[in-house]
């Protein structure tokens, strides 16, 4: 009896001090973040394969970064109704949660991480410190599942410029920098095919590889500071964007300097912009109704303002915007992929309305991509992407339009005011992000 009592108590005690992670009680959640959860979740699903097929490029001219065959969402930051939100959409609780993998994975799906190369905490930001370490190392480790199956995770080599996705909770944060792209969660909700997330991919890398020099001058060497942690929590996308976006918004309130005014300025593009799909979506009858011609425009038009409204480090990105489009076309045709991917996903957005992103392209844009199919062929395939109506006339309607652009050259002076700024996010919400102190780091 006594064997039995002390069986009890010690079976009670170990109960007590097991960690309770959030499960779905059914309470009441926010509908609108829970479908944005869930968005992303279809985006990781299917960023992670392109990511690992743009591997296969093994392009010597590339600087190259290490990434993992899989990625991952923790809910450990968020309030209570989020955790809920966060288990009913995707199966993610307070621990690593595999969101995305690729082909060669040895995980699934909703997988929990317990140890990373026998390195475990209850916080999911030092583990996630634990995983960007060997990621970056590059080699072969093992990381431990909530089952007790220790599994062998390699990383792997791809061009430098990491494809990300913003939190559910910032679901139109986007930046473009040479380290990574933060990309608004309306690209991932128009049911990427293999390709068009490939071209993603691509295009991305293309910003880096072709917008690197530039990017790397106009930051004028100011240092980075927590480099490790302040990418993986953007990338992660647990908290990084979303505290940068808050900061962002501060500085907009109390500042009385050009920032403030930038910043202002593009709220007042982004409101238009939201204005402008919003009339376009109560037109449309069906994604299956053929667009005119001025709605197409008007889309256009949108994705211009958008690439003109960008601030920064990504509006020097923006001005490389034609040449990544050409380095995905031709990596494309490199990896045995559609190369008019990039097509078709910008039909797909100007059909659901969304233009505050990157993927949709502007006048110039599809003008320069027209003529790299065009001399492969492919001209009359573009038509029929863009359902009958050729680029050559909406470059025609639109130049006699007026339309918010992207700056048409480039100079390493523009934006001086912005550059010499003291404000932290001055330079875009990752350059931020990387010159912040770490907020937190691994303890013993």
């Amino acid at each position: 009896m006594h064997r039995l009592v002390l069986w009890f108590v010690v079976l009670l005690l170990t109960a007590c001090a097991a960690p309770k992670y959030t499960v779905d009680d059914g309470r009441k959640v926010d509908e609108a973040l829970l479908g944005h959860i869930r968005s992303y979740g279809a985006g990781e699903q299917a960023l992670r394969p392109a990511i690992s097929r743009s591997a296969a490029l093994q392009d010597p001219e590339c600087d190259t970064q290490w990434e993992l065959p899989f990625s991952v969402a923790s809910s450990d930051a968020w309030s209570a109704d989020d955790r809920v939100a966060w288990v009913r959409g995707l199966g993610v609780d307070e621990r690593l949660t595999v969101v995305g993998v690729a082909s060669q994975a040895p995980l699934q799906l909703r997988d929990k991480l317990q140890e990373v190369d026998g390195y475990s905490r209850d916080s999911a930001e030092q583990m996630l410190l634990e995983l960007v370490d060997r990621r970056d190392a590059g080699r072969p480790f093992n990381v431990k599942l909530s089952t007790g199956k220790v599994v062998r995770i390699e990383p792997f080599k791809v061009c430098r410029g990491y494809t990300r996705l913003a939190p559910p909770n910032s679901p139109q944060t986007q930046d473009y920098h040479w380290l990574l792209s933060v990309h608004p969660l309306e690209v991932a909700q128009v049911n990427l095919t293999p390709d068009e997330a490939l071209w993603t991919v691509l295009w991305t890398q293309g910003v880096s590889e072709e917008g690197g020099a530039r990017m790397k001058t106009y930051h004028y060497g100011s240092k980075v500071v927590g480099t490790l942690y302040n990418i993986f929590t953007i990338a992660s996308g647990i908290k990084g964007a979303a505290l940068a976006a808050d900061a962002a918004i501060a500085a907009a309130q109390t500042a009385a300097t050009g920032v403030a005014t930038e910043l202002l300025k593009k709220q007042l593009i982004e409101q238009a912009t939201a204005a402008a799909a919003s009339r376009m979506r109560e037109e449309m009858v069906g994604v299956a109704r053929k667009l005119t011609q001025q709605q197409v425009i008007g889309a256009m038009q949108a994705a211009a303002a958008n690439r003109g409204s960008l601030s920064g480090v990504a509006w020097v990105a923006a001005t490389v915007f034609e040449k990544a489009d050409a380095w995905a076309y031709t990596r494309l045709e490199k990896l045995r992929a559609d190369p008019l991917a990039g097509f078709s996903l910008h039909q797909k957005l100007i059909e659901k309305g969304w233009a505050g992103n990157s993927m949709l392209l502007d006048s110039d844009r599809l003008t320069a991509l027209n003529t790299l199919a065009e001399k492969q062929g492919r001209g009359d395939d573009v038509v029929a992407i863009l359902q009958g109506i050729k680029p050559e006339t909406l470059q025609l309607a639109l130049a006699d339009m007026p339309v918010a652009s992207a700056p048409s050259g480039f100079s390493y002076e523009d934006p001086t005011e912005l550059a010499n700024s003291t404000q932290p996010f001055a330079r875009g919400l990752i350059d931020g992000m990387l010159s912040m102190p770490v907020a937190s780091a691994k303890t013993p």
